[in-house]
């Protein structure tokens, strides 16, 4: 089963959602970066459930310890193990449908593979392995601000059929966390707010879509054939439970233009390299950062445990109708957002460390 990521700046994670903790290994984090529990606990924080009325009522604070790596407040160079230790975990609640494969889930799927699974809630396919990924994120993101003065921000941009248009250049953490939602735009948030509660009184759930912009990532990060930036984007993204869609740039959107509608034109730029006057290219030309902001949209879709019944079948192929239990969310965006974040900042933090190892002959 492959749980780690990145070549350079590497990730594991490991754990399961009603076990005993979730964690991460992070590899390959350069030494004398700056780095508390605190900044870890900060994303923590925005992903932990129970924050709102909006997610799921298990009670967790999901407080994360270092258990290496870091020293007198900077890290070493060695690995970083964290860990976030489960403790409102209701295992049984999920023992009456053990033998019952749940509609869009990923019970039936993991025993065809591995003969096995942990049925105690989603096992590693629960959105709660994401602790893992969010914490790693979070060193990604301080190395990244140290480093190259380089942001990542996200926010939930449509729930359902209702859909914000946000400015990506304007748009702050404060506006984001404004609300519950993580809707940028009060109009629309109060209208998503609307949506997630009806769908919870109905037994049901919703899906949308997270928006998120990199801002001041240099040209250059990525590779010009399999390893394009773009491509390692969308693979991370497409990893985080629920996630069903990929976006970069103009997206699905640029089909219906022609290419002179479509090509970002180039100008002088003021720093004396060029910049482009659009951005459909989404920051990434030829597989490669080209020093405009990098714009991503991830689908999520609605959330699989409803409280409503389904028909599914057990392990024995008989037909049975499944009236879930537990505590889940009827919409994953407004948890999604640090998410979508994590993922991205792993990416720019791989490739941003494999660009140093370029970059080392001087006039290049």
């Amino acid at each position: 089963m492959s749980s780690s990521t990145g070549r350079l700046f590497r990730v594991t994670t490991f754990g399961e959602s009603h076990g005993g903790g979730i964690g991460a290994v992070v590899d390959g984090c350069p030494p004398r970066l700056s780095l508390n529990e605190e900044m870890i606990q900060h994303d923590l924080d925005r992903r932990r459930p129970g924050q709102s009325r909006l997610t799921t009522l298990r009670d967790e604070a999901d407080k994360v310890e270092i258990l290496s790596g870091v020293f007198e407040g900077q890290t070493l160079g060695s690995p970083i193990a964290m860990l976030v230790g489960n403790t409102d975990a209701r295992p049984s609640a999920y023992e009456d449908f053990k033998d019952v494969y749940r509609p869009s889930h990923a019970d039936y799927t993991t025993e065809a593979k591995y003969g096995i699974r942990n049925w105690q809630g989603g096992g590693r396919a629960s959105a709660r392995e994401t602790i893992g990924r969010v914490a790693a994120g979070a060193i990604a993101r301080q190395l990244l601000r140290t480093a190259a003065s380089i942001e990542v921000l996200a926010w939930v941009r449509q729930v359902g059929t209702i859909a914000a248009d946000v400015d990506l250049s304007a748009v702050t953490l404060a506006d984001v966390e404004a609300d519950a939602t993580r809707c940028p735009s009060p109009e629309h948030a109060e209208a998503m707010t609307e949506a997630i509660e009806a769908a919870r009184r109905d037994g049901n759930s919703l899906g949308g879509i997270v928006e998120c912009v990199a801002r001041r990532v240099p040209p250059g990060l990525g590779e010009p054939v399999f390893d394009k930036l773009e491509a390692d984007l969308a693979k991370a993204a497409l990893s985080l439970p629920a996630a069903k869609g990929f976006e970069i740039g103009s997206g699905f959107a640029g089909v219906t233009m022609t290419g002179r509608e479509h090509n970002d034109p180039f100008a002088p730029g003021p720093d004396g390299r060029p910049r482009t006057a659009s951005n459909r290219s989404g920051g990434v030309q030829g597989g490669i950062s080209n020093g405009e902001d990098i714009v991503i949209r991830v689908g999520f879709k609605p959330t699989a445990t409803i409280a409503s019944p389904q028909e599914t079948v057990d392990r024995d192929n008989n037909p049975v109708t499944l009236a879930a239990r537990g505590r889940h969310d009827p919409c994953v965006l407004p948890r999604a957002v640090p998410m979508v974040e994590a993922q991205v900042l792993l990416v720019l933090a791989d490739h941003w460390l494999r660009q140093q190892a370029v970059d080392v002959i001087d006039g290049c």
